[in-house]
C-alpha cells in the first residue's frame, strides 16, 4: 500500500435500520469500531469524511425514507458538523448523488471505503469508484456482511460472503486492506 496524499473517507450507510433482524445475521461486529478508530484518524488529520445515507424506497426495508429511526446514522460513527453526507436510494454512493463531482471538485483521487453492507452498497461503491478512475482502497474490518440465501435456497453464511465479495474486489477494483494497516501506513507519512 502507497498512500502518496491522504485520502477521502468515504463511511457508507452506517444506519441504525442495519440493527434489524430483516437483514439476517452478520459478521464483523467490530466495523463501527474500527470505522470509528479511521474516523478519529481522517479528524485530526483534517481529512476529507464523506458519507452516504441510504433512503430506500421499500416500505418494507429498515432503511425506508420514512422511517426516521433506521435512516439515523449510529451515533459511535455520526457526522460532524461540516462533514459531507450524500443521500441515495440505490446501492451506489456514486448513483444520484454529487459524490463523484465532489471528489473531483476538491481533486481527492483516492478513497478509502467503509460501511455496510459488503455485499450491497458497499460492494457496489467500490466497483463504480474503481471503474470511474479512483484509487481505492477497501478496509475488510471495517465493513460487514449479511447471510443470504440464494437462488436454489442455499443459505450462505455473512463470513462467506464477505469472503467472496473481497476476492472479486481485490485487484480489479481495490486494494484490500485492514485498519491497523492503514492507520500504520498513514503514521509512517
Amino acid at each position: 500500500m502507497n498512500l502518496i496524499e491522504l485520502p477521502a473517507l468515504l463511511v457508507l450507510d452506517v444506519q441504525k435500520g442495519f440493527d434489524d433482524p430483516y437483514w439476517g445475521k452478520r459478521n464483523n461486529h467490530e466495523a463501527e469500531g474500527n470505522i470509528a478508530r479511521l474516523l478519529t484518524e481522517w479528524r485530526n488529520r483534517k481529512g476529507h469524511v464523506i458519507y452516504t445515507k441510504h433512503l430506500s424506497l421499500d416500505p418494507a426495508s429498515p432503511l425506508h425514507h420514512r422511517n426516521p429511526l433506521g435512516t439515523e446514522f449510529k451515533e459511535v460513527v455520526k457526522p460532524l458538523d461540516g462533514e459531507v453526507v450524500f443521500t441515495k436510494n440505490v446501492n451506489s454512493g456514486f448513483i444520484g448523488t454529487e459524490l463523484e463531482s465532489y471528489l473531483k471538485k476538491n481533486q481527492i483521487k483516492t478513497v478509502v471505503i467503509t460501511g455496510l453492507s459488503t455485499q450491497h452498497c458497499v460492494s457496489t461503491t467500490t466497483r463504480m469508484s474503481a471503474n470511474l478512475g479512483f484509487n481505492s482502497f477497501l478496509v475488510s474490518d471495517a465493513i460487514a456482511a449479511f447471510e443470504i440465501t440464494d437462488h436454489k435456497g442455499v443459505l450462505h453464511t455473512a463470513d462467506s460472503i464477505q469472503e467472496h465479495e473481497l476476492a472479486m474486489l481485490q485487484k480489479e477494483f481495490a486494494t484490500i486492506v485492514t485498519t491497523n494497516d492503514l492507520i500504520n501506513q498513514l503514521n509512517q507519512q
